[in-house]
């Protein structure tokens, strides 16, 4: 074992990390607001409302993400219509494809979750809040969505788990996370074992601190739903 070598290439690790980090916020950020107003519309009972959230979220779940990200980064470079539009600065970024791919994938899970929550919300407090006087509005942002929240956090995390792991892909499109620095140290030490190894012991810290912030919320927030 040569874990001298890991130990000098400890910097580069923290730099891949602090990249997956980022990717990760940006991604469940972007993802997070796409699949609130996609989850409402999912909702509605107008099936041209609700059949086309359906497709999207169909086809992205239906599809790995390693397809997705090489579709963005490489699959529209061969168009020439592509090259030549004002968006080709963004697409020809390894950085911006990769959070636009891992940000389309987690709206679409997110957007089943949070959907999923909402038909969840008991009918008596929707009934409830009909006997109020509640407008559509008023219900949805006092009533629905406080309460799908709620019930979504522990599906949620899992989600928030699984796209951290998911931004492991990004070092095939040339981004250098914590993945791309094993396989560096890798590629130059030929050292296999220690190289992942380290990189798998920095993904379960960081998981594990994800899961206790998500166990801490779920703590204050659903515990008003806890039986007692």
């Amino acid at each position: 074992m040569e874990w001298g070598v890991v130990q000098d290439s400890l910097p580069q690790y923290l730099s891949g990390a602090l990249v997956t980090l980022q990717l990760l916020v940006l991604a469940c950020g972007l993802g997070l607001a796409a699949a609130l107003p996609l989850a409402m519309l999912r909702s509605l009972p107008s099936p041209w409302a609700h059949k086309p959230v359906w497709l999207f979220t169909y086809v992205i779940r239906g599809t790995p993400m390693l397809v997705q990200l090489f579709l963005l980064y490489y699959g529209l470079a061969q168009f020439e219509a592509v090259r030549a539009s004002a968006l080709w600065p963004w697409l020809s970024s390894a950085w911006f494809c990769a959070v636009l791919a891992f940000a389309v994938n987690t709206c679409a899970y997110t957007t089943e979750i949070l959907h999923g929550a909402m038909k969840a919300v008991p009918a008596g407090e929707i009934e409830a809040a009909k006997a109020l006087g509640m407008s559509r509005w008023v219900m949805l942002r006092r009533i629905v969505l406080p309460s799908a929240f709620r019930r979504a956090l522990p599906a949620y995390g899992n989600e928030v788990v699984l796209m951290l792991h998911g931004t492991s892909l990004a070092s095939v499109v040339t981004l250098y996370d914590l993945t791309g620095a094993a396989r560096e140290l890798n590629s130059v030490h030929y050292l296999p074992f220690e190289a992942f190894i380290t990189a798998a012991v920095f993904y379960a810290l960081i998981t594990a601190v994800l899961v206790a912030l998500f166990r801490a919320a779920e703590r204050r927030w659903l515990q008003p739903m806890l039986p007692r």
